[in-house]
């Protein structure tokens, strides 16, 4: 299949389909650790890599490679390389392309188990990250050193959305001999191509919208085949692999990605007016307002607003901790992307282990809720908050 000839709608639903000899319609589940060689030739070509094809399923599987033929074609990507869960590919990605003595530059503004991950277990192996306030090109220039090799954001942010101009900071890191790698799990490949705006990677959580019905964990990195190889040597040895079970559910979810992303942005959009105009909240981030200090660079850089706000409730954790036990349909879960609505108090959960200081420093404060817009009545998701509120 020529990705080039198709829309991403067509992609989501095609791309990294492969019959077997049955031929069946739907892309089949290859539930098994290790593959038969027809001699002991053939098993010495697969393992020299002198012959294609599969050999232990931690590292080469049918249903895996569809379900990373198929993101890599919605990214415009070379290659991809699936793994266990989202935090398992930006490891991955952190120990296939750095060793140590290395630094790395990310936004401040980062989900908390990537900045525990960052400041808490690289730096054990000698890796440095500097951290900038994102929306500052300055700031970024000013953080390259000469043995900088990644430069890391996520845009929209977690869970202040904010955004950033991925096309500058790509040619920041490029001047300077780095690499940029950009989380994009909360717009998916349906909303936002980083790689067409001058990212080298893209990294995801799989288990958000491109499942989109909370149902497994996994992650993905896209890029250049020379640039994935080297996380793929290290999830060859080291195994964080995604599960030919989880890729299938991945596979069939990314059929209905784009239809998901634009009704829950609609229901997003709609549900942050209302509560802009709510007087008992503080302010409302959403990059799909107006009010949002990165609204037109979003509207630039994305098809929509995305399905995530955030809002900050006046009167502190109590009043944030009121609105979500009085909630009686949305679920009280710190996971996004789902067609369900989330509520969460990321102070406590996402954010929770890390430092009160680093979390004022990422604008996170005690009264700010999380909202992850599901595909529920719009009228019944506010009513929903309207009861704390």
């Amino acid at each position: 299949m020529d990705i080039n000839e198709y829309d991403i709608e067509s992609l989501a639903v095609r791309a990294g389909q492969e019959r077997s000899q049955f031929g069946e319609h739907a892309e089949a589940l290859y539930l098994t650790s290790s593959y038969v060689f027809k001699s002991a030739a053939q098993a010495a070509a697969r393992f020299s890599g002198e012959e294609p094809g599969n050999i232990y399923s931690r590292f080469t599987n049918p249903t895996v490679t569809m379900m990373q033929e198929r993101l890599a074609a919605l990214e415009g990507a070379e290659s991809c390389v699936a793994t266990a869960s989202g935090m398992a590919a930006i490891l991955s990605t952190v120990m296939g392309l750095m060793q140590a003595g290395q630094h790395m530059v990310s936004s401040r503004s980062i989900f908390g188990s990537t900045q525990v991950l960052f400041g808490q277990i690289l730096t054990k192996f000698g890796i440095e990250t500097t951290y900038v306030d994102g929306g500052d090109l300055a700031a970024w220039q000013a953080a390259m050193r000469p043995n900088t090799k990644l430069v890391f954001l996520e845009t929209p942010s977690n869970p202040l959305t904010e955004v950033f101009d991925i096309a500058a900071i790509a040619k920041i890191a490029h001047a300077a001999g780095a690499l940029l790698v950009v989380d994009n799990c909360f717009c998916s490949p349906a909303l936002q191509l980083p790689l067409k705006l001058g990212a080298d990677l893209v990294i995801h959580s799989a288990t958000k919208y491109l499942d989109g019905q909370g149902r497994v964990l996994g992650g993905a990195i896209c890029g250049s085949k020379a640039l994935v190889e080297e996380p793929f040597k290290f999830i060859r040895s080291a195994g964080p692999s995604i599960s030919p079970f989880n890729a299938w559910i991945i596979l069939k979810g990314m059929e209905t990605l784009s239809i998901r992303m634009q009704a829950q942005s609609a229901n997003a959009l709609e549900l942050a007016k209302r509560l802009e105009a709510n007087p008992k909240i503080a302010r409302v981030f959403y990059p799909g307002l107006p009010s949002h200090p990165q609204h037109a660079l979003a509207m630039q850089q994305q098809k929509t607003g995305g399905a995530v706000l955030a809002f900050e409730v006046k009167g502190g954790k109590d009043a944030a901790w009121k609105v979500i036990d009085n909630t009686k349909m949305l679920s009280i879960t710190a996971n996004l992307g789902d067609t369900k609505t989330t509520i969460t108090h990321p102070a406590t959960t996402t954010h929770g282990r890390i430092s009160p200081e680093a979390r004022a420093a990422s604008g996170i404060g005690d009264g700010l809720l999380r909202i992850a817009v599901g595909l529920e009545s719009v009228d019944d998701i506010e009513a929903d908050l309207l009861r704390g509120l």
